[in-house]
């Protein structure tokens, strides 16, 4: 494409053409179809099938957003990998045996409505790419954005951008969205970058072998932990102090595997070349090692990200500007959050977009869609931030993950399944309870922290702990997808909240009780009176205690002493 080939005037110019600007795209033009839509994206395409992009993992929210929202059900059957959900192997006596390892995982497969994916991501940006040349959309690859004039007080920004052959053009648009990832090209220019308190770095590479992890062991016992599903399909972590190793099946029949860790614990210098990751892996993940190095001759790629966490001031703008994707927000890729970050963000994007070109004042909005957005980004924030110390304890982070896990489902899951987050304007109850409840997981992630850095004695832990184990996480999980209307919603969303600050509750006050049983630990009783002089967590002390009564919930996820019944005996 030359750059004259562009139109002269659009209604949106959106600036990148990675997945979070061409899922933005598609979902305007699926919701409002008469918008006029540029889509500027510097790499020429089709881009090579096996493009390494970090977020090759989604969860719930994603899974929705890509099948249902956008309706790439086909693609995703097709051409990706149905997940078998998280997975979590800890480390113990030196990682030589994967067997030996606490396992957190699901033993069947959740139901298709909450499904989610491993993601070429090569195949679905090629995908995502033709189908917007189909619906109408302007795409043009081998662009490059020389400067963004935005001038609120006229009618039109102007983008200026020069194509390979030279020729160089102006697009004039109503609106521009940022979506050039890390380049963070609009961020930038305004001055809106801000950093975190989270300092991690990450190493990735891709091998063009299917590794399958279920074949590091023939023990019997082990492989028939699975009742239903394959582990190679699970997003693998193999977790020690202040790092985790992802391994991820893709269906191109490559693994990616990655290193994260916490910048204090682990030196990037000692990862940031293939030789030295690989040196690093024999060192604490020897058995992870031993296969990789067997398949070293196809290596594909080798990435890096030094200190890779960040936020911005400011994403929504009734100055007509908004910021997508990475070019606003990177937090962590533990949990695979980036696509549910592109999903939430996007819907709120294309609302606001939609209402004011359909002549609305969206001052108030975009206010309001800010502070909706940064309500979730700082309480997701807060569960990676000086958090990665605690991955060495396997006890405290089965805790943790089952909180954060059932978390995730009561909270922003049930909100995205019922498309409430660009509607919270209007539901001033719910906004109130997901503020609160914002602050309250702050203080619940501290608890976790303190607890971890006195009590390293997980002797006697479950060998196997399965998700569904506990009967209130299939409940919330599949809950997502109740279809409930606007009074059953809130009272549902409100009695969420409420179960999570039980078991919160539950979790202070079964910690708490054994920290002062243990009187011969001088650290365990100061850390005691400090927890029962918080006013905080003791305010959730009272509400285990009210709620227990009336809906009593089992303590075994917290004290994973010995395997739980289920009703139907197999995990479900």
């Amino acid at each position: 494409m030359t750059a004259t080939m562009l139109p002269d005037e659009v209604d949106v110019a959106v600036l990148g053409g990675g997945v979070a600007g061409m899922t933005l795209a598609l979902q305007l033009r699926r919701q409002r179809p008469g918008t006029t839509i540029a889509v500027i994206e510097r790499q020429q395409h089709p881009v090579p099938e096996t493009t390494h992009k970090v977020g090759e993992s989604t969860v719930e929210i994603a899974g929705y957003y890509l099948r249902e929202v956008l309706g790439l059900r086909e693609h995703l059957q097709n051409e990706q990998l149905l997940k078998f959900g998280l997975r979590v192997f800890f480390s113990q006596d030196g990682n030589d045996d994967i067997t030996r390892r606490v396992e957190l995982g699901h033993s069947v497969r959740p139901p298709g409505a909450v499904g989610t994916y491993q993601i070429d991501r090569g195949r679905l940006e090629n995908a995502l790419s033709g189908i917007l040349l189909r619906e109408g959309v302007t795409f043009a690859g081998g662009v490059k954005i020389e400067d963004v004039e935005l001038d609120p007080a006229a009618d039109r920004h102007r983008v200026n951008v020069r194509a390979a052959d030279g020729t160089a053009h102006t697009v004039h648009a109503r609106w521009v969205v940022d979506g050039t990832g890390r380049s963070s090209l609009l961020k930038r220019k305004l001055g809106l970058a801000k950093k975190t308190g989270h300092h991690a770095n990450a190493v990735w590479f891709r091998i063009g072998h299917p590794i399958d992890i279920d074949t590091w062991s023939d023990d019997p016992a082990w492989r028939g932990r699975i009742a239903e599903g394959r582990r190679e399909l699970s997003t693998n972590h193999l977790m020690g102090p202040g790092y985790w190793v992802w391994l991820i099946r893709l269906a191109s029949d490559a693994i990616s595997v990655g290193i994260v860790t916490d910048a204090e614990e682990h030196s990037f210098d000692d990862l940031n070349r293939f030789d030295r990751a690989l040196r690093w892996l024999a060192r604490h993940e020897p058995q992870c090692a031993r296969v990789i190095e067997q398949h070293r001759d196809q290596l594909r790629d080798f990435r890096v990200m030094k200190d890779y966490a960040y936020s911005s001031e400011q994403v929504f703008s009734a100055d007509r500007w908004c910021l997508a994707g990475e070019a606003g927000i990177f937090l962590d890729p533990f949990y695979s959050p980036g696509l549910d970050l592109i999903a939430v963000s996007n819907g709120l994007i294309t609302d606001l977009i939609g209402r004011a070109l359909d002549g609305e004042d969206v001052e108030d909005a975009a206010a309001i869609h800010n502070t909706v957005f940064f309500l979730l980004t700082e309480g997701w924030l807060s569960i990676y931030e000086k958090q990665y110390p605690l991955m060495g304890n396997s006890r405290v982070m089965t805790c943790k993950v089952i909180w954060d896990t059932a978390v995730y489902w009561a909270v922003p899951g049930l909100l995205y399944f019922h498309d409430r987050w660009r509607r919270l304007d209007s539901l001033p109850e719910v906004l109130v309870n997901l503020a609160r409840f914002s602050g309250t997981s702050k203080e619940v992630q501290r608890f976790f922290r303190e607890w971890g850095a006195v009590d390293t004695d997980h002797a006697g832990q479950a060998p196997f702990v399965r998700f569904y184990d506990f009967d209130f996480m299939p409940a919330l999980h599949v809950g997502m997808t109740a279809g409930l209307g606007e009074t059953d919603f809130e009272e549902r969303f409100a009695a969420n909240v409420r179960f999570i600050d039980q078991l919160s509750g539950q979790l202070v006050s079964t910690v708490l009780g054994e920290f002062e049983r243990d009187t011969a630990s001088t650290a365990k009783q100061e850390q005691a009176r400090a927890w029962r002089a918080d006013q905080v967590l003791m305010s959730l002390v009272e509400i285990y205690q009210q709620e227990q009564r009336a809906n009593p919930v089992t303590d075994s996820w917290i004290t994973l002493r010995a395997a739980v019944p289920t009703s139907s005996g197999d995990g479900r």
